[in-house]
């Protein structure tokens, strides 16, 4: 009994941890870059890929366009750059 358990806990677990990490996977940075807020209900929906977009579905309706506060500025590096040490610093000062 205990070798048909250990034969059937390691493919549950590992179809388990396989189904947890397709939900938990990140979506795509770029895809619905743009926002809109409603004006009568102040709902704001990030489902627009252009601004284009988001302005033809505010059109006649009211509301505000805006690219998503949540994702990174273009442009932006992923990491800060290392600050230069005293002694390099004088050098490219000088």
């Amino acid at each position: 009994m205990k070798h048909l358990l250990k034969l059937t806990a390691a493919p549950a677990i590992a179809l388990a941890a396989s189904a947890f990490m397709s939900v938990a996977a990140p979506t795509r940075a770029s895809a619905y870059e743009y926002c809109r807020k409603d004006v009568t209900s102040a709902v704001t929906s990030c489902s627009f890929d252009t601004m284009e977009q988001c302005k033809a579905m505010s059109s006649g309706r009211g509301g505000d366009c805006f690219r998503d506060p949540f994702l990174p500025a273009r442009g932006a590096l992923a990491y800060a750059p290392k600050p230069l040490d005293a002694k390099h610093a004088r050098t490219h000062a000088e």
